[in-house]
């Protein structure tokens, strides 16, 4: 009897509209359908994805994480779905990640099973716990709990920071390069909110170069009116953002108060 086969869907949680183009364009190649999800908690934007009824497998692409094996990719994507993972990831225990939690695995990138994880998902059956470092951590860990997670290897890249994340064989799926909220950030504001980590923009553009190179791909030109777009975008996504933080300052400081 021949398996039935998934539909397959590539999801991004994106605040940077440039950035998700550049990373976009290293897998839209595929043929499967992108979503931008925009304006999403960190967990919220998990829950948003179980609510597409439309796909069976995410491929969850972070904005800064440019795709290298397209083919490594969808390599996962099969195993996940033939041999019933609900999460393919990168633990967040791992040095090459932020060395936290080793059972959560880092949202940058995951195939996630959803018509799996939905046989059994309850928002009520998460419990969000003083010590979590993300909002996310919840959900992975119920997962990590009913099914199967597929935890991947991964390195630190040369320039200290950026994720190589690989794959059993060690072929290379992508690179995260993390601190994408200071990409096109003036740099007098990172000076101030983030002063040890200066500015990041030209450290990504160097591995964006590399990923386009590596695959023998272009980067793409973007002109006037892309820029125009970019800034309108990124205006929208600010006066969203900024309320959203306010409203989580009050759970903010009094987990940092108990964790203290």
């Amino acid at each position: 009897m021949e398996q039935v086969k998934p539909r397959i869907k590539f999801y991004c949680r994106s605040f940077d509209l440039r950035l998700y183009r550049l990373s976009r364009s290293l897998y839209e190649t595929l043929g499967y359908p992108c979503v931008r999800l925009t304006d999403k908690s960190a967990d919220g934007y998990f829950y948003a994805m179980l609510e597409d009824r439309d796909c069976d497998i995410a491929v969850n692409v972070d904005e800064d994480a440019f795709v290298i094996d397209t083919e490594a990719v969808m390599d996962i994507v099969g195993k996940v779905w033939d041999e019933g993972y609900a999460n393919a990831g990168y633990s967040d225990g791992d040095p090459a990640t932020t060395g936290r939690d080793s059972v959560v695995t880092n949202p940058f990138f995951n195939v996630l099973n959803l018509k799996l994880i939905r046989s059994r998902f309850k928002r009520s059956a998460l419990h969000r716990e003083y010590s979590d470092a993300e909002p996310y951590y919840p959900f992975f860990r119920w997962m990590a709990s009913e099914f199967r997670t597929l935890y991947l290897p991964c390195e630190r890249h040369g320039d200290g920071i950026t994720t190589i994340a690989k794959d059993a064989e060690g072929r290379t799926l992508c690179l995260h390069t993390w601190f994408s909220r200071f990409y096109s950030m003036p740099s007098w504001i990172v000076r101030k909110m983030e002063p040890e980590q200066g500015m990041q923009k030209r450290r990504i553009d160097a591995v964006v170069a590399q990923a386009y190179r590596t695959r023998g791909i272009g980067i793409p030109a973007y002109g006037f009116t892309d820029k125009i777009t970019f800034f309108a975008d990124k205006a929208v996504r600010w006066a969203v953002k900024i309320p959203q933080r306010v409203c989580g300052w009050p759970y903010k400081i009094r987990r940092k108060i108990l964790a203290g």
